[in-house]
């Protein structure tokens, strides 16, 4: 059994990973701007680069969720934050567009296996009763990202400029390896998860394909990652180019967003918690039926004002179903394939994550600079999102016949 201060102690170093692997990613989104001029990319040569992250992050997802099962999520996860670091100080570094979109790619693939391997030692840490809310609270550190990146992106590209910035992240990533490597050690868990590999992981993934648990998820995943990585990715420049914010006043309105969406991903795991298997599946719809239509609401508004107040309102229902996919996932799938089903339901986050800023950019292209088409797309995406989950089905088909 697992003391108190050691999941405590597992716990913070998991928050403090997920929050540097969101602040790489939520910078990019600012940093952008300075790099497109730098660069000079046209809007669809800025949504590859955009995508570029999440093509790797995508691909790396079934690979790394396979690989914490069945070597270890220590490894996994030191293995990852190693490898990100170091593409994370090479961004810096990049000369063109075609070595940025190779830099990025390839730290995708090293952060592509933190997730399934954070989220399998949750899973062997944490009592089932627990595990939402100790997702909640390593997620909710994306939230704080979101809060201070705004702020923080103006300052650090301002005065050291987004090269010295990503160099700078990088060496903090290794660091924090560092901490990962020093205190999670979890001789016992990895010696049983090998142990669970043997007996249930023979075939696991056509069986983690034929539960109809899964496909609803990976849909779902999908849908709600378009959304989410669609809004992250290009209201920056949307508001600056379209609504015509500056820079600093662009960093000090989005705290506001990233306030809600901070008191959202810690609140929505107790809530979790407390839900009846069911009752989950309608509270996730019906947040994304909300969604869509204050998408809509958001992107017609007639003000600043107006728009931020919704962009608030829609990052505080999103954090409700960004912490309620992954507990439905560990509330109803054993700990010996965490990391494989993660994989696979994030693979579609992932994909949303390449697809939707690639696809903004053409469509921004396509309509001489308005993204009211793209506005659209997120709408729609919303409604997929909210059939999805009110479609689950429970069926564990066979991938629990020989739960241990």
């Amino acid at each position: 059994m697992i003391s108190l201060k050691k999941r405590n102690l597992i716990l913070t170093l998991l928050f403090l990973g997920w929050a540097l692997g969101n602040l790489d990613r939520y910078i990019m989104n600012y940093a952008v701007l300075a790099i497109t001029e730098d660069l000079d990319l046209s809007a669809s040569s800025t949504g590859i680069l955009l995508s570029s992250f999440f093509a790797g992050y995508a691909l790396m997802q079934l690979p790394g969720g396979w690989l914490a099962d069945r070597f270890g999520a220590r490894k996994v996860l030191i293995a990852s934050v190693v490898l990100w670091s170091i593409f994370t100080g090479l961004t810096g570094a990049a000369w063109s567009m075609a070595s940025m979109v190779i830099i990025r790619f390839l730290f995708g693939i090293g952060e592509g296996g933190f997730q399934p391997s954070s989220s399998k030692i949750i899973s062997q840490v944490f009592p089932e009763e627990m595990r939402a809310r100790a997702m909640s609270i390593m997620l909710s550190s994306a939230g704080i990202i979101a809060l201070i990146i705004p702020v923080l992106s103006v300052g650090l590209l301002t005065t050291i400029g987004w090269r010295t910035t990503f160099i700078v992240i990088g060496l903090i990533g290794i660091v924090i390896a560092g901490y990962y490597w020093y205190y999670i050690k979890l001789p016992d868990d990895e010696k049983i998860d090998k142990q669970k590999f043997e007996a249930v992981q023979k075939g696991s993934f056509i069986k983690l394909f034929k539960t109809p648990l899964m496909l609803n998820l990976f849909i779902a995943y999908f849908s709600l990652y378009a959304v989410n990585w669609g809004l992250a990715t290009w209201l920056p420049t949307y508001l600056v180019n379209v609504r015509g914010l500056n820079l600093v006043s662009l960093g000090w309105l989005q705290t506001i967003p990233g306030v809600a969406q901070l008191v959202g991903i810690y609140l929505s795991g107790y809530w979790i918690d407390k839900l009846t298997k069911g009752s989950e599946r309608a509270a996730g719809a019906l947040a994304c039926i909300c969604i869509s239509i204050l998408l809509y609401l958001m992107f017609t508004a007639s003000t600043v004002t107006a728009f931020i107040v919704f962009q608030t309102i829609i990052m505080l229902i999103i954090s409700f179903v960004v912490i309620l996919l992954p507990a439905i996932v560990l509330k109803n799938l054993p700990s010996s394939v965490a990391g494989s089903s993660m994989g696979l339901v994030n693979t579609g986050g992932q994909l949303a994550g390449f697809v939707t800023p690639l696809a903004i950019g053409f469509i921004v292209d396509a309509f001489n600079g308005s993204f009211n088409a793209a506005f659209w797309m997120l709408i729609a995406f919303a409604f997929i999102c909210a059939v999805s989950l009110l479609t689950i089905n429970y069926e564990k088909g066979e991938l629990l016949t020989n739960k241990i």
